[in-house]
């Protein structure tokens, strides 16, 4: 009995240190791998990159497939951002409007629409729009010509897939989201000058007044590159993951899954940089 005692005794705590030991070595291995797929990703980006700034690569093929995805991407989906910046504008604008005029702020209202609706909450529910309908299409599309070998046709024929099927889907993504990101700016603004009068009795002048007061360049060039970086990686990192399929179909979904799953990550990262940025910028100035 106290012989089996002492071997329980010293068997807890080597089983203790196994498990231990296999957290330790999972976390390891977790970490090694989001370096690898981070150093991946950073390697495919500058490689895209390269090639978005080479003449050569925009041949009248890639054009025409430009055209198409820039249809396919902003042009479709303008009825909602207008149905969507409406309604938004409406509601925030009333909101807004009412909190402000109760605690005697009202002439804050200029930087409030300025440097939070205009700056941050419009890229970010155009990138929101963007990603749940053509981020998730493209990971599939990518990932089920993966699986049909449709990816080695192209290299058979010698055509080029980073300059015919992924330039143009991710130039496609950055100028939708800078220009879908500025009429939602727009409408958003206009629907504040139409309830601003009919809720609070504005009149026009005043409202483009505080506009004009509160407009600031740095803020606008901060919005431009976070526009632009936020296409950029809602369109590649789908890509990147629906490259990432093998050849069974039950890859697919998992693909799209990773996939989306990264584009909201790499968005709460790049607003939480923006939002660094432009603080330091407003320190400075």
């Amino acid at each position: 009995m106290p012989s089996s005692a002492a071997s329980g005794l010293f068997t807890m705590p080597s089983q203790l240190e196994t498990a231990m030991t296999e957290v330790i070595e999972q976390i390891g291995r977790s970490g090694l791998h989001a370096v690898r797929s981070f150093q991946d990703n950073l390697a495919f980006a500058v490689k895209i990159l390269t090639r978005m700034f080479d003449v050569r690569a925009y041949n009248s093929a890639v054009r025409m497939v430009l055209i198409n995805q820039i249809y396919f991407t902003s042009v479709q989906i303008l009825p909602l951002v207008l149905v969507v910046a409406i309604g938004f504008g409406a509601i925030v604008i009333g909101i807004i409007g009412q909190y402000l005029i109760q605690l005697g702020l009202f002439d804050y209202f200029g930087q409030l629409l300025q440097g939070f609706v205009v700056t941050e909450i419009a890229p970010f529910i155009t990138v929101l729009l963007i990603a749940l309908r053509s981020s998730s299409a493209v990971n599939a599309e990518i990932a089920v010509m993966k699986v049909n070998k449709e990816l080695n046709t192209l290299h058979v024929f010698r055509i080029d897939v980073i300059n015919y099927l992924f330039l143009p889907r991710i130039i496609s993504g950055i100028l939708s989201i800078v220009l879908l990101s500025w009429l939602f700016s727009i409408i958003v603004l206009i629907s504040g000058l139409i309830f601003s009068a009919l809720l609070f009795n504005m009149r026009m002048n005043d409202y483009v007044t505080l506009l004009l007061a509160s407009a600031n360049f740095s803020d606008t060039i901060v919005m431009l590159i976070k526009c632009a970086t936020m296409g950029f990686f809602i369109i590649m990192i789908p890509i990147r993951y629906g490259m990432r399929a093998t050849d069974e179909l039950t890859s697919i979904p998992v693909s799209v899954l990773h996939g989306m799953v990264n584009v909201f990550i790499a968005i709460m990262v790049i607003e939480v940089v923006s939002l660094i940025v432009t603080s330091l910028i407003a320190k400075l100035i």
